[in-house]
């Protein structure tokens, strides 16, 4: 069950220093003079890779998709946001499959399809820059969330679900490695689609620091 939570679970997410794994595109998000101006513009929220056909793209170019960056894929669907179906068209193909045979759909199901159903799970209606305390959460046993899944801590700082343990999300990595709980309810920010995509055979792409079992 969604509810409105008042806590942003990110943080400051305007001063980061590491570029992480994956950039996304929710639109253009700055003004005329280059300065941010909206949170997002449109429905289609988008994960890509950094690097692509050697392609380069202006960072806050006026008219232009803004790029921002994630850590990983973990990370981005949190965020909201799915595969790019032209730069990652493996991943989206899987991802899409999964959520095709999560929804029961005869057919696969279109990437507008997918945009149109992340819509409705990831804020409520709100205005302004920083949406984070519009996020629609939702609770769910731990012992059904699938690897890769992103809740909220007992700090209500997200982590990251691992087969046997969580880590806690921090701008260069996850760290904090604590055992997995056993039978309890938990916060998901992870958006109900994506989830149901990880549980049917999507693997996302981790940062390496996920591995690790450091408890800094």
């Amino acid at each position: 069950m969604a509810r409105r939570n008042r806590v942003d679970p990110w943080g400051d997410l305007h001063a980061v220093d590491g570029r992480g794994l994956l950039t996304g595109n929710r639109g253009c998000l700055v003004d005329d003079t280059s300065t941010v101006a909206r949170h997002h513009r449109g429905p289609l929220w988008i994960s890509c890779l950094t690097e692509f056909r050697g392609w380069r793209h202006p960072l806050d170019a006026p008219a232009r998709w803004t790029p921002l960056f994630f850590l990983d894929d973990a990370v981005a669907l949190a965020a909201g946001h799915r595969p790019c179906g032209f730069c990652r068209r493996d991943a989206y193909n899987v991802y899409r499959d999964a959520v095709t045979a999560a929804v029961g759909s005869p057919r696969p199901l279109h990437a507008t399809d997918l945009n149109r159903l992340l819509a409705t799970e990831r804020l409520r209606r709100g205005r302004g820059i920083d949406r984070g305390r519009d996020r629609r959460l939702w609770t769910t046993p731990i012992d059904d969330l699938p690897a890769g899944t992103v809740i909220l801590g007992d700090d209500h700082r997200p982590r990251l679900v691992l087969s046997d343990h969580t880590m806690r999300f921090t701008f260069t990595g996850w760290v904090d490695c604590q055992e997995r709980p056993r039978r309890a309810s938990v916060e998901v920010v992870t958006p109900p689609t994506s989830v149901a995509a990880l549980a049917r055979g999507y693997v996302p792409v981790l940062h390496p620091s996920a591995t690790s079992t450091a408890t800094t």
